[in-house]
């Protein structure tokens, strides 16, 4: 027995030898990721000290937001005082002068009127809907739709104001990347000659008839956002000596068409969107828009599916995102929930798609989820607009199926201004009505940068998050120098991992409660 003895003594020497290692990671103390995980999962459900932590949170892009939504009805009165524009007493709507003819009084001085101004602030909104203010016999879906036309008069000749204050509330949001969608002005000037082919059906004689005056509405189109950004600049004081952080918000546009016109003007919408991203970078997809529960574009759906496929077979290289399935039972005829959303994805060939709220009633709902995933078509999630236009909320909502089916996601905000939410309000929803913590978060705004339209290769091999490209690998590097210096896509990704590891150590030093 004594003779075992100094074999026992080096056997249990080994055995703590290769223990320890394993007990010391055991007792590492956990990453700044997982700190700041798990104080998200401490105030989840107080909605104050959530607001501060998700205010503070990178959210890297907001890939579905309709630039005239965006503005806030308090800038859209401003604008309207200072161009002279007038009250409709009647309706509480901005129109045009002359403001002494009946029913009218000059917006200017407005602001002395509380009482009025209260009342066209949610004429030209949906404030306060979600909580009963207004007419309950009026659904959210006229409210909401019909406040384009409540503050239209406004926004005339304001766009580049509009990007400024789209930009100045993603910066307040650390949104790092828009893209806005927009309707150029340049699309009218192709509407007679496309009218007069009798057959909107005939897209080649639709895409002939307008093909003379195209050359021109690309540079007007060109022209005028050259106008809008220099204003935009201007008004955030870029390239002057005190820049606000707006100038750091990186921006792209989709050109949007109206699906509730005419057929062959829908047709010379989407041409010129094709055509313009075509010739200029900053255009960087097309988009179809308007309530898509009106008569037209339930009638017309899948010709325009069709029209899309057309024009991107002669521009391969066009980035389509297209508003479908933002319907729900009740609201169109059950038919109408069967085939939106696959008809986007699989006819026109949508790399994302805006809304999808109906995907449980496409006719088989399994398979395009499967076909969505396995193409890595994702869905920009609007779940303040859901709330407002379609009453879908919480459980009703499609978020959790979408992730559960491996379909990527995004959060976005639609119309902030309108529905008077911002980026950080919908990232709060995600948390306490779909029961979202920090690493689904953390997921869906990279995914924001890695499913956006912005030029260049991603930063990441694969799934955003996962290995980076092998130029990067291994981190900063003249390689990765190089690299980055090539792709806006991968320098936005690298510097949201940077911003990550700054509010993962901020939140993780000073955890809440605050």
């Amino acid at each position: 027995m004594k003779g075992d003895f100094p074999m026992r003594v080096a056997a249990a020497l080994l055995t703590l030898a290769v223990l320890a290692p394993a007990h010391a990671i055991a007792k590492a103390p956990p990453s700044a990721e997982a700190r700041t995980a798990a104080a998200l999962d401490r105030i989840a459900s107080d909605s104050a000290q959530l607001r501060i932590f998700l205010q503070a949170m990178p959210k890297g892009g907001d890939l579905h937001n309709h630039l005239g939504g965006s503005v806030y009805a308090e800038d859209f009165l401003a604008w309207a005082d200072e161009a002279g524009l007038c009250i409709a007493t009647d309706t509480d709507t901005i129109v045009p002068p002359p403001c002494d003819a009946p029913n009218r009084v000059p917006a200017h001085g407005l602001t002395a009127d509380a009482a009025r101004y209260e009342r066209v602030i949610d004429a030209i909104s949906t404030r306060g809907f979600e909580n009963g203010v207004g007419d309950p016999r009026i659904p959210g879906h006229d409210r909401f739709f019909s406040t384009f036309a409540a503050f239209g008069a406004a926004s005339r000749g304001n766009s580049g104001r509009m990007i400024a204050a789209a930009r100045e509330q993603a910066a307040y949001d650390r949104v790092s990347y828009l893209e806005l969608m927009t309707l150029p002005r340049a699309m009218l000037d192709l509407m007679p000659a496309v009218m007069a082919v009798s057959d909107p059906t005939d897209f080649e004689a639709l895409a002939k008839s307008i093909a003379p005056g195209m050359p021109a509405a690309i540079t007007k189109a060109r022209a005028d956002m050259d106008h809008d950004e220099a204003n935009a600049a201007a008004i955030e004081g870029c390239g002057g000596a005190s820049p606000t952080p707006a100038c750091t918000v990186e921006t792209r546009y989709l050109v949007s068409a109206l699906r509730n016109l005419a057929p062959a003007q829908v047709f010379a919408q989407l041409a010129l969107g094709f055509a313009l991203a075509e010739a200029d970078p900053r255009f960087v997809g097309i988009n179809i828009v308007a309530p898509e529960h009106e008569p037209v574009p339930r009638r017309d759906y899948s010709l325009h599916m069709r029209m899309i496929a057309f024009l991107h077979a002669r521009h391969p290289n066009v980035a389509m995102s297209l508003h479908a399935g933002e319907l729900t039972l009740g609201l169109v005829p059950p038919r109408d929930l069967r085939f939106h959303i696959h008809d986007a994805v699989t006819v026109a060939g949508a790399r994302r798609i805006g809304h999808g709220v109906d995907i449980a009633y496409e006719a088989d709902a399994p398979a395009l989820l499967r076909r969505m995933a396995s193409d890595h078509v994702a869905v920009e999630i609007n779940l303040t607009s859901n709330a407002v236009i379609l009453g879908v909320k919480g459980k009703e909502h499609p978020l959790k199926l979408y992730r559960a089916a491996g379909v990527p996601v995004v959060l976005s905000t639609d119309d902030e201004g309108v529905s008077r939410s911002d980026m950080t309000n919908e990232y709060l929803r995600a948390v306490t009505e779909q029961g979202l913590r920090y690493p689904d978060l953390k997921q869906i705004a990279r995914d924001g940068l890695q499913y956006a339209f912005v030029q260049g290769p991603s930063l990441w091999a694969a799934r955003a998050g996962g290995a980076r490209v092998p130029a990067c690998a291994n981190g900063a590097s003249p390689a990765c120098t190089t690299f980055l210096a090539t792709s806006p896509r991968a320098t936005l990704q690298w510097k949201l991992e940077r911003d990550f590891a700054s509010f993962e150590a901020a939140s993780s030093k000073n955890s809440p409660p605050f």
